[in-house]
């Protein structure tokens, strides 16, 4: 027990700021125009949520994490930490569930009405994976193949999924899905804190908001009559 005691964050981080951020870049680089083409789905899939077309925005994203599993994690992430291939079926699987929900229905939303707080909440958490990395580019003065786009890299990837979850389900169906954002979010922000990265904080805020958000629906359902 005391050797694990000695251990500290850094520890489980085996790589530079310099080489993960350049890995970051390079993914920008390799596939750019289509940031374009995935800024547009993350759109697309946060209005259908809003329309009550969760199935459909659902599809939209399945694709979008087998991409940033195998592209971003089983085929660069996994060079620098060997967790990367396990993070890699990760993802995969967890499109395979977006996959099979959208198939059955299960656990979907309706029409949703625009004033209820979660999915307030899941809007803005959406915009803030969609708007806010990109724009870290020009506020921290680098070039725009540095910024962190939805559909190629997995911070605004899974924050902008989490905030489409928390509009198009429902329930336990909910849970589920938001798990792996949740997990992959705390995994980064605490890297990122290591990386001395200043965005770190919004990631843990970000998690933080969408998990109280998450128990006071779960008590709202809990506390309606017959329930």
């Amino acid at each position: 027990m005391s050797e694990w005691n000695s251990y500290q964050i850094q520890d489980f981080v085996p790589f530079s700021a310099d080489v993960y951020f350049r890995m970051l870049e390079r993914m920008g680089e390799t596939f750019w125009p289509l940031q374009l083409f995935t800024l547009a789905v993350g759109v697309a899939a946060l209005l259908l949520a809003l329309r009550g077309k969760s199935r459909i925005a659902l599809l939209l994203l399945a694709p979008v994490w087998v991409f940033v599993g195998v592209a971003f994690f089983a085929q660069r992430y996994a060079n620098l930490n060997w967790i990367g291939q396990i993070l890699g079926w990760v993802w995969i699987a967890q499109a395979a569930l977006l996959v099979l929900l959208a198939a059955t229905g299960r656990g979907t939303a309706g029409p949703v009405e625009s004033h209820s707080a979660n999915n307030i909440t899941g809007v803005l958490i959406s915009l803030v994976g969609l708007l806010m990395f990109p724009l870290l580019a020009p506020v921290l003065d680098t070039s725009w193949t540095q910024a962190e786009v939805f559909g190629l890299h997995p911070d605004p990837t899974g924050v902008v999924s989490l905030g489409i979850f928390m509009i198009a389900l429902r329930g336990w169906a909910q849970w589920l899905t938001c798990l792996v954002p949740l997990l992959w979010i705390t995994l980064s922000a605490l890297t990122l804190q290591v990386l001395e990265a200043p965005w770190w904080g919004a990631l843990f805020a970000v998690a933080a908001v969408a998990v109280g958000s998450l128990i006071g629906q779960s008590r709202v359902v809990l506390a309606r009559p017959g329930r």
